[in-house]
């Protein structure tokens, strides 16, 4: 991926990173936008960032939602479920129980707030940096990935391994789904001038 310019783009995406609290989706998303890693805290509601790229031949404006992994604050998230071409669902290869929560929690709110029928998922095993640590395989990400149709990737935002190609791969499949590519047209005004002032210093963001 090239960087675009950021006054010109041919398609704009909503991309939501939702999973448990702590399993570094502020720290992906950093990476990405950013090209650098930290130790966050825990996201409060919504943080939103935009990144700029080519893609496919396609000048990409990728508005990127980080979501609230603790329960408290999904009553303030579930509306920016609303317009997503892409969905993330993150999870700790270290902790067992951000993977479990992906069926018992995150794919039941998909299913609940989700307005685009055609919406991509992406499963995304995050913290291979860890790989002595690890305590869910990457086969078992696979059989999960199958199971709910979705892509599947694993990644470290600490070391950057994977993370482009995380978000490449997202944007590809999207690009190949005529109803998504009309959606982009509508731009999303409304939901991206509320994250726009609802975001947060990203020193205080988060680790989830």
């Amino acid at each position: 991926m090239e960087p675009s310019s950021d006054t010109e783009f041919d398609y704009l995406f909503k991309v939501l990173l939702i999973g448990d609290s702590g399993v570094g989706k502020s720290s992906i998303l950093l990476s990405f936008t950013l090209n650098t890693f930290d130790d966050l805290n825990p996201t409060i509601g919504v943080d939103f960032k935009v990144k700029y790229f080519q893609v496919g031949g396609k000048k990409i404006k990728l508005a990127i939602w980080d979501t609230a992994g603790q329960e408290r604050f999904r009553t303030l998230t579930s509306s920016y479920y609303r317009g997503a071409q892409g969905i993330i669902m993150v999870y700790d290869v270290t902790r067992r129980d951000t993977f479990t929560n992906l069926s018992e929690v995150w794919s039941k709110e998909i299913e609940l707030y989700s307005t685009n029928q055609d919406c991509i998922r992406m499963l995304v095993g995050n913290k291979v940096d860890r790989e002595n640590e690890r305590v869910v395989t990457k086969k078992e990400g696979r059989e999960f990935a199958k199971e709910h149709g979705c892509l599947f990737i694993e990644c470290s935002a600490k070391t950057r391994d994977n993370v482009e190609k995380c978000f490449e791969e997202l944007v590809l499949k999207i690009l190949e789904t005529p109803s998504l590519l009309e959606d982009s047209s509508k731009a999303i005004k409304r939901p991206m001038l509320q994250g726009s002032q609802l975001q947060t210093n990203t020193s205080t963001s988060s680790c989830c």
